[in-house]
């Protein structure tokens, strides 16, 4: 034989079974490997061999991924008890469907490499293992393995396998940004408890953002946001949020660009908010694009600069003078209300603290 035979009860080195399992998946065998990948981590993990787990885990994750690994109708009862990153709601209306002949089970996509990212977070966590530059360059590398295929576009015409296949791509692209959610909110988690700051860290609430806005079917903008506003790439936020004004219904161009210097200011962080200003500006300009003139970005503008100086009763009447704009979206008052706190010290009227902690905890 040319390896010495591992004696009994000792583990083999992870690189043995790193390349066993890549053959495996290559040879199309993606859930028995994913069984495997799962129990040899945990061997490691039960005699805390971490850096051996995380390795395994780390190389399941990527191959799964690169393969595209899609669960069929029989893998998705086992799936169903032990992803944490696809929520059972959503594998059970996946079921339904599939039992209804609404989707081909051939289409039925779940990324286990998704689930070995998950795991791989947790592991980090039971290894207490602290954050660094070297395990975010991991996170990264396992993020930028998350596929992002474009949707298909509706034709318009009442075609039956057009709307088949786009009623198709669109729960595969659900199914993609639940998977890659749930491993970047579990890295989030853990980076701010072991050494990242007290939101966790800011690389990865940037890729969180841009997988919601890039990949979701319909964006939620206040997500997106809420991570970008956490995130250290206040320039590209300023891209995403020109973007979204060239696809976005008339009217909210205006509430997005609002919502995004709101939840900045929310944060105390006076600089970034009128960074992104300055830069929409500036993209626009370069786009030939005009900036939305609103009573609400009116507001916003008068409001940046009222913050620069110690000006609370002017903020009060802004707040008057604009409210019809301000009551667009409940939200913009809640969040005046943290900004007062936050630049004047004065204390909220409502149960705020509740409401926007719940906030930042969805996103």
């Amino acid at each position: 034989m040319s390896r010495s035979r591992v004696r009994r009860g000792e583990l083999p080195p992870p690189q043995e079974t790193i390349e066993k399992l890549e053959k495996m998946v290559e040879d199309g065998n993606y859930y028995p490997a994913q069984q495997i990948y799962k129990s040899s981590s945990a061997r490691y993990i039960a005699v805390q061999k971490y850096s051996e787990a995380l390795d395994i885990l780390q190389a399941g994750a990527l191959i799964q991924l690169k393969h595209g690994q899609k669960s069929v109708k029989w893998q998705l009862d086992p799936l169903i008890y032990c992803v944490p990153l696809i929520s059972r709601t959503l594998i059970s209306r996946l079921v339904m469907a599939l039992e209804l002949n609404l989707i081909p089970v051939s289409n039925c996509k779940v990324t286990c490499g998704a689930e070995l990212a998950v795991l791989f977070v947790e592991t980090l966590a039971k290894g207490k293992l602290p954050y660094s530059e070297e395990t975010l360059d991991h996170l990264r590398k396992i993020y930028q393995g998350f596929p992002k295929i474009p949707l298909p576009q509706n034709s318009g015409d009442d075609d039956d396998d057009d709307m088949q296949k786009l009623s198709e791509a669109l729960m595969a692209a659900k199914l993609r940004v639940e998977s890659c959610s749930s491993f970047l909110k579990a890295a989030i988690r853990w980076s701010a408890e072991f050494g990242a700051p007290k939101n966790g860290s800011p690389q990865l609430h940037d890729m969180l953002a841009e997988y919601l806005y890039s990949e979701s079917p319909e964006p939620d903008m206040t997500k997106v946001s809420s991570h970008f506003v956490h995130g250290s790439d206040p320039k590209k936020f300023a891209s995403t949020l020109v973007n979204f004004m060239g696809t976005c219904y008339p009217g909210e161009d205006d509430a997005a660009i609002a919502r995004a210097v709101l939840l900045y200011l929310s944060q105390g962080n006076l600089r970034d908010a009128n960074y992104l200003m300055d830069e929409l500006k500036k993209q626009l300009e370069s786009k030939q694009l005009d900036f939305p003139c609103s009573d609400l970005t009116q507001f916003i503008e008068y409001l940046l600069r009222t913050l620069e100086r110690d000006a609370f009763p002017l903020l009060k009447i802004l707040r008057q003078k604009y409210k019809s704009s301000i009551d667009r979206e409940p939200l913009f008052d809640e969040l005046l209300d943290e900004i007062a706190e936050k630049f004047y010290g004065v204390r909220r009227r409502s149960g705020l603290q509740g409401i926007f902690s719940d906030l930042f905890k969805m996103m």
